[in-house]
């Protein structure tokens, strides 16, 4: 079967489908899907939404919560000095599926980080969709190769864009099933993380957590950029990054389908002035120094909501959107220190309480340095001090 995308190097996302008629006929046979989605969505969100204010909120420690994305074709040689330098100890890597003939250099990419926590996203095309019995393959000889070095596995990612493959949420329940019976036939150990919708896209994200196939999440994964939005604060249809947390929680919560636990597995923010590598227009880019601020209030809120188990940041090393510009060696940008000094704060800090008023913002920890107050502005940096424990 002809490859209807191909990989871009570039955004580190697959270029479009560009026969279009082939587009036109998958859309057109994903019409029921849709129309599900639609319906689902129609009954779940309100639903979620009455009930947001009353999820209880998790117990979710500093010490679990920061994560990092490397990938194998950014300095691979320079990256675990690079991360131990962060401090952060848990990593996402990604194997696109088409890559097969990459593997044992993955598994050498991945096997090169010394205690370190791993999860695996394996990245589909849309040969492995209409092919489940390759991917059955892959996935197995994937899950053979990583035993006893890695046992979660983000199935999928960005399953609502149709460049990605996915024309419909039925086909990803379908693709998600194959990694679901490996786990109950062979590989019980294994958690899986499903879902996987980019972006503020709830219907999508609805259909996946209500429905009658045969499958169950560990965790749900959420792409969740506000990018587009500037500032992590400002809103789309009323809801800040706060507000959509709440309530894709609460979605998860009601779900029959998932073990409760979300986890970011995808966000940044595109640089200004770093095309063609930066995945969005100019428009939409922003400043070093608003990535590096709008970086640490997304990873201060999400922390402070208690509802997101873990934020990988996407991610350490990439010219348009990392922490770390390679184009002419290796440059760190100010988001690297940035998120250095957030990690040395908060990577062994356990909640007690989160305030705000209309710009003003106030978190605080427990740590083993002594209460911490962590307080923000919209246009200052955070301020991290040390109280005596009470």
């Amino acid at each position: 079967m002809k490859q209807p995308f191909a990989w871009d190097h570039y955004s580190d996302q697959p270029a479009i489908i560009r026969d279009r008629a082939l587009k036109r006929q998958m859309r057109r046979s994903a019409l029921p899907s849709l129309i599900k989605t639609f319906l689902i969505a129609l009954i779940t969100l309100p639903l979620a939404l009455v009930l947001m204010p009353f999820m209880p909120r998790r117990t979710i420690s500093g010490e679990h919560f920061f994560g990092m994305g490397v990938n194998l074709d950014y300095e691979p040689n320079t990256t675990p000095y690079l991360l131990n330098e962060l401090g952060v100890k848990k990593l996402l890597i990604r194997i696109p599926l088409w890559e097969m003939d990459r593997l044992h250099e993955y598994i050498a990419f991945i096997r090169s980080f010394k205690e370190k926590e791993i999860t695996v996203a394996l990245l589909q095309d849309r040969d492995h969709i209409t092919s489940l019995s390759m991917t059955k393959d892959h996935f197995t000889q994937i899950f053979e190769a990583l035993d006893g070095v890695c046992s979660t596995y983000v199935i999928g990612s960005t399953i609502n864009r149709a460049k990605w493959g996915f024309f419909s949420v039925n086909e990803y329940l379908d693709f998600y099933g194959v990694a679901y019976d490996l786990k109950k036939t062979r590989f019980p150990h294994l958690k899986l993380i499903g879902s996987n919708v980019i972006d503020f896209e709830y219907h999508f994200s609805a259909h996946t957590l209500f429905n009658l196939a045969r499958i169950r999440f560990d965790a749900v994964g959420s792409l969740l950029y506000v990018d587009r939005r500037g500032a992590p604060e400002n809103t789309q249809m009323g809801f800040a990054l706060l507000g959509k947390i709440k309530l894709l929680n609460a979605l998860i919560s009601l779900s029959p389908k998932t073990a409760n636990e979300l986890i970011i597995t995808e966000t940044n923010w595109p640089i200004k002035n770093t095309s063609p590598y930066a995945p969005t227009s100019e428009h939409e880019c922003v400043s070093e120094e608003d990535y590096a601020a709008f970086m640490v209030r997304y990873h201060l809120l999400s922390f402070a909501s208690q509802k997101v188990s873990c934020v990988y940041w996407h991610q350490l090393i990439a010219p348009g959107y990392g922490l770390i510009d390679n184009r002419e060696g290796i440059r760190k940008r100010n988001a690297f220190e940035s998120y250095r000094v957030m990690h040395s704060h908060l990577g062994d800090a356990e909640f007690m309480s989160f305030s705000h008023s209309v710009d003003a913002y106030r978190l605080i920890c427990s740590t083993p340095r002594g209460k911490l107050h962590v307080t923000w502005t919209l246009t200052s940096a955070p301020i991290y001090t040390y109280k005596a424990q009470s």
